[in-house]
């Protein structure tokens, strides 16, 4: 996907005036925002802040000791009969997935949804190369035939009503009309289940890897992630090297945040522990088993300090809790990784300068900190990559401007008194608008009435009272 994220306010006005994609983002940020509270909140207030306190500790834990813990995953896989292999970047990766394939002469590839390789364009790239990719998420899988990027890190296909995917199924693979969800689901699994059946090789991403036991770990709600990496007699896995956590009785707690955070479900429908290869005494699985670790500028995160941000597990909660994304849309950051983790995670992996509107993309409420499930300190982050934009002058001239007139009436107790004065003056002019500068304060909100009295006054007046 082409990284378009300089375009932010103009892609967030065009959403903004979509009805179409108000309503489908409405509708399922709302309900997954609603549905998260309760799951995570099942057994009470205090136990799900516990939960998400264990959670987030297992992280920062895994964090701090990730070039061990990538050495000790990276033997045991080998241990299990799965074949390693380390990509530092994007070319590097699709350049292995790509010589797997042509090694064993394959021609279609079955995938499973992937985050990762959304980001290395892996798609693109084989296609490009002649190979058949087909995506078996159904959310994917419409993306996929409707020639669209994916809007949402867990719902793709958030963006779009029920109205405009029916009639994209119906036009590229010849579904009768209907309106009902699950007659819709059915014709796609039909449909897809030969494309399981023909395909030479599957691709999937991974939700976590566990050093102890060289454990890929998967967790989805359709089945389409076991078909694949069953299915297929080689299995490829493409997973950023930050997915990698110590032990079992870890990912027993990651396993839980996930599906409460991203989907509002106890647990996911499908848990996949992949330990390797088919054995001799087993009659299905793959014969082969693949697993690439990616770098892609992650190294570069971990010896920053936004190493926060690769505690990220991709359960999309940030994005259902943002104001912004909820009205703005996903494609509007113009990039894969879209909402709050978006604005701070694609500045860091493709450049503040290709990414500069992003941070600012933003009204620093903290809820994407209030939901997140291993809580990453976003606004933190957010307000300090606002800061290296502002280190590396690549602030507007309006805005330094602005800074500068604001500091200099809060540094002097003259100016910052006659502009209080000023601020209650206007409280009897009849201002609806901000002029100039200032007119997109007021573009879409009511200009405040000034109270009369500042809080300064009120202070004063307090301590006179005292005196008394």
């Amino acid at each position: 996907m082409k990284i378009q994220s300089e375009n932010f306010a103009k892609a967030a006005q065009k959403a903004i005036a979509d009805a179409d994609l108000q309503s489908a983002v409405s509708f399922g940020t709302n309900l997954a925002y609603t549905k998260r509270k309760s799951a995570v909140f099942v057994s009470g207030q205090d136990h799900g802040e516990q939960i998400r306190q264990q959670a987030a500790q297992i992280k920062r834990h895994a964090l701090n000791n990730l070039p061990q813990l990538l050495e000790q995953a990276e033997q045991q896989m080998q241990k299990n009969g799965i074949k390693v292999l380390w990509a530092k970047d994007a070319a590097e990766a699709n350049q292995k997935v790509l010589e797997i394939i042509q090694q064993k002469q394959a021609k279609k590839v079955i995938k499973s949804k992937s985050m990762v390789s959304e980001e290395i364009a892996m798609n693109d790239f084989l296609e490009k190369n002649g190979v058949q990719v087909i995506e078996s998420d159904l959310g994917e899988y419409i993306i996929q035939i409707s020639g669209d990027h994916p809007s949402h890190i867990v719902v793709p296909v958030v963006h779009r009503t029920k109205a405009s995917i029916r009639d994209t199924l119906m036009q590229k693979i010849g579904m009768p009309h209907t309106d009902d969800a699950q007659t819709m689901t059915h014709f796609v699994r039909g449909h897809l289940r030969k494309e399981f059946l023909e395909a030479d090789i599957g691709i999937s991403g991974g939700n976590f890897i566990i050093a102890e036991s060289g454990s890929l770990c998967l967790a989805t709600n359709e089945g389409n992630g076991r078909m694949v990496t069953s299915l297929p007699p080689v299995h490829i896995a493409v997973v950023g090297i930050e997915k990698v956590i110590p032990t079992l009785e870890d990912y027993a707690t990651l396993t839980q945040m996930l599906p409460r955070s991203a989907t509002g479900q106890s647990m996911a429908v499908y848990t996949n522990i992949i330990n390797g290869p088919r054995r001799k005494d087993e009659e299905d699985g793959p014969q082969e088993v693949y697993v690439v670790f990616l770098d892609n500028g992650r190294s570069e995160i971990y010896s920053s300090g936004y190493t926060e941000a690769l505690a990220c597990i991709r359960c999309g909660a940030c994005l259902n809790a943002c104001p912004v994304y909820r009205v703005s849309g996903g494609h509007s950051y113009g990039w894969v990784y879209p909402g709050p983790i978006g604005a701070v995670v694609t500045p860091l992996l493709v450049g503040l300068n290709k990414a500069s509107p992003l941070p600012n993309a933003s009204s620093l409420c903290g809820s994407c900190k209030q939901v997140c499930p291993v809580v990453i300190d976003i606004p933190r982050m957010l307000l300090d990559l606002r800061h290296d934009l502002t280190k590396q002058k690549k602030s507007s001239k309006t805005w330094k401007i602005g800074m500068y007139i604001w500091a200099k009436s809060n540094r002097s107790e003259k100016w910052y008194k006659m502009t209080g004065r000023l601020i209650k003056a206007s409280r009897y002019l009849p201002i609806s608008k901000l002029p100039g500068l200032l007119k997109n304060w007021t573009r879409f909100r009511e200009m405040p009435q000034p109270a009369a009295k500042s809080f300064h006054d009120i202070w004063q007046d307090g301590l006179k009272d005292e005196d008394k």
